[in-house]
């Protein structure tokens, strides 16, 4: 694996940056207080191309490829967890699996609106009573006439109340993932209510919704792939969308190490700056170490991908380490600050409070840990073998 970025890869980072800089870190504090960030962020990051990445240019994309991806997300979770989430899952989970499984009209009508940022995403798999366990969702969408009636709820949607499509994720057959399909839902389709959530501990900003299909009527031709192969597009859009959050995480990382560092060299504590004190050296070191390993875990998922190899494993692996390596550095920049942490006039706080979510969302830290498991074993600790 070439560790060296291209010039190319090297532009779109300093790009991304300078725009974080420019667009998001002067307003993140603001918008996770008002819990909503600007949506007008959304079409700026189209203008950029930020919502095309790794979507061919005949669909309305930017091309490039999956780690100049993973170095534009890694800056927006530097800037603002709320908006790499926006982009993660509109392009990441929807418009890749448009890509991937859509027909030439589905992706036609979907990904130069999403490419664009005239229209957003969201990815409806999770239920209120169906978290880790997606296979056993309940949502069910039974067959009338050409059509197809989608009836249950999902939550913790993100985009959900901004979105204008929802890849949702529901029941056409039997028990287990072999009976469960994907649809493309305009959310203006009759039957489709969505709340936003509120009180969140972190993400604030960020749109968090239920959803709730009455008998939501959809053409059989919304359907995304074949009929009760949804699973598999489920899955296949997770498995990259782990690699995403793991790059977020890397930028909440890389934030609370630049964020401690001049902390700790300008502010004074017996005569000296803080920065002289070993203990707290040793605390920056520390989030240093898990930055650079967490984004080589990325990196490596990344340049897999590329070259079409395997990377499920990897993902996991990135994913499992990225986010429990941004809790760590967030913990510990925290502690560099003193109370002066605890205010949110400094990003750690609400770094720590952004990052606690990064463990649970897309496959928890303990979901992570037995894929990687079976992958070593060949044992299936979720019951059987394979």
């Amino acid at each position: 694996m070439d560790l060296t970025l291209s010039p190319e890869q090297q532009a779109v980072r300093e790009l991304a940056a300078g725009f974080v800089d420019r667009e998001i870190v002067p307003h993140a504090a603001e918008w996770d207080r008002r819990e909503r960030v600007d949506t007008g962020i959304v079409e700026k990051l189209g203008d950029l191309g930020f919502l095309g990445l790794t979507i061919p240019e005949e669909h309305g994309g930017s091309d490039g490829d999956h780690l100049t991806y993973c170095l534009v997300l890694e800056e927006l979770g530097r800037g603002d967890s709320a908006v790499r989430g926006m982009v993660s899952v509109s392009l990441g989970l929807v418009g890749k699996s448009i890509a991937g499984f859509g027909t030439p009209e589905q992706q036609r009508e979907w990904l130069p609106r999403l490419c664009s940022g005239k229209a957003l995403a969201c990815f409806a798999l999770t239920e209120p009573d169906t978290g880790s366990d997606a296979a056993s969702l309940k949502t069910r969408a039974d067959k009338d006439g050409g059509d197809y009636l989608i009836t249950g709820s999902k939550m913790f949607i993100t985009n959900g109340t901004w979105a204008d499509v929802v890849l949702v994720f529901a029941r056409t057959g039997g028990p287990g993932h072999r009976g469960v399909s994907a649809f493309l839902v305009p959310t203006t389709a009759a039957g489709l209510t969505r709340r936003e959530i509120h009180g969140k501990l972190g993400l604030r900003g960020q749109a968090t919704a239920e959803l709730v299909f009455d008998h939501v009527r959809v053409p059989a031709d919304a359907m995304l792939g074949p009929e009760g192969k949804g699973f598999r597009v489920a899955m296949t859009a997770l498995a990259k969308g782990r690699m995403s959050v793991a790059a977020g995480c890397v930028g909440i990382a890389q934030g609370c190490l630049d964020a401690a560092v001049a902390y700790a060299r300008q502010r004074v504590q017996f005569d000296k700056p803080i920065a002289a004190h070993q203990l707290v050296q040793s605390l920056l070191a520390n989030i240093a170490v898990d930055t650079e390993a967490a984004r080589m875990l990325v990196w490596r998922t990344a340049d897999l991908i590329d070259r079409g190899e395997p990377f499920a494993t990897e993902a996991s692996m990135a994913k499992l380490f990225a986010s429990e390596a941004a809790v760590r550095a967030a913990n510990n920049a925290l502690q560099v600050f003193g109370g002066y942490g605890y205010i949110d006039e400094y990003p750690v706080g609400k770094y720590l409070r952004d990052a606690r979510v990064m463990t649970l969302y897309e496959g928890t830290s303990q979901i992570q840990e037995l894929l990687i498991g079976r992958a070593l074993t060949g044992i299936n600790a979720f019951g059987g073998t394979t």
